[in-house]
């Protein structure tokens, strides 16, 4: 098999970052985590709520990737309507902190960033000319 045909994943299994920081650091595992640790438990549709700009689909996706390593404990309770709830495990309840960290980063520093992003792209269309 040519190497290139290989995912990273393959190539690398044993790397940290991208056999997990890959799948939380994606578009909304952070924020679906986050959410999360407002309430003990959330059902899906207060959880789609809670993040208006998020898809039923991706949502649905996020929460199985999530559960799937170990982040997230899915119950379904037998009703009629089914019930099905969310909470936190252990390892995301641990994960947490790091996570406010980098929210408390990306507070300090999202005016200088955003001063930078334009700047950059002033000196792009600028150097295009």
């Amino acid at each position: 098999m040519r190497r290139n045909n290989l995912s990273k994943d393959e190539l690398f299994p044993d790397c940290p970052i991208r056999n997990i920081i890959y799948r939380i650091s994606d578009k909304w595992s952070l924020i679906t985590l986050f959410t999360l640790c407002t309430q003990e438990c959330m059902r899906f549709k207060e959880l789609q709520r809670a993040i208006p700009d998020i898809s039923q689909k991706m949502l649905t996706a996020t929460l199985r990737t999530l559960e799937e390593d170990g982040y997230v404990i899915r119950t379904l309770y037998p009703e009629v309507p089914p019930r099905v709830e969310y909470r936190l495990t252990d390892r995301a309840i641990s994960l947490l902190p790091h996570i406010q960290s980098l929210i408390d980063w990306a507070k300090i520093n999202f005016a200088d960033i955003m001063k930078d992003r334009k700047a950059f792209q002033s000196k792009k269309k600028t150097s295009s000319l």
